[in-house]
């Protein structure tokens, strides 16, 4: 999905309390990656139609990460196993 040069993703949030925070996992080596989709089919195929998502551009979602020491983003992952429970406002 693009508008102009700008490219986004399909960002999995949490919901709740008129808030929204991007949601994260954990590679099997324990390090904590962002994930994202390059579309909300792709979202929905692996965790589900009904997962909340927003969309992001890429320096947008590593600007939102870093602080919390999230310094990866995985697209379109296979399978979401392990959710990683440190989360940022999106």
């Amino acid at each position: 999905m693009t508008m102009g040069t700008l490219s986004l993703l399909v960002v999995p949030v949490r919901a709740g309390s008129g808030m929204a925070a991007i949601q994260c996992d954990r590679l099997p080596t324990g390090q904590p990656v962002g994930v994202a989709f390059t579309s909300a089919s792709r979202l929905a195929s692996v965790m589900g139609a009904g997962q909340p998502w927003i969309l992001l551009s890429q320096a947008a979602m590593k600007e939102m990460l870093e602080p919390i020491g999230v310094t990866r983003i995985q697209v379109d992952p296979g399978l979401i196993a392990t959710p990683y429970l440190s989360s940022v406002p999106a």
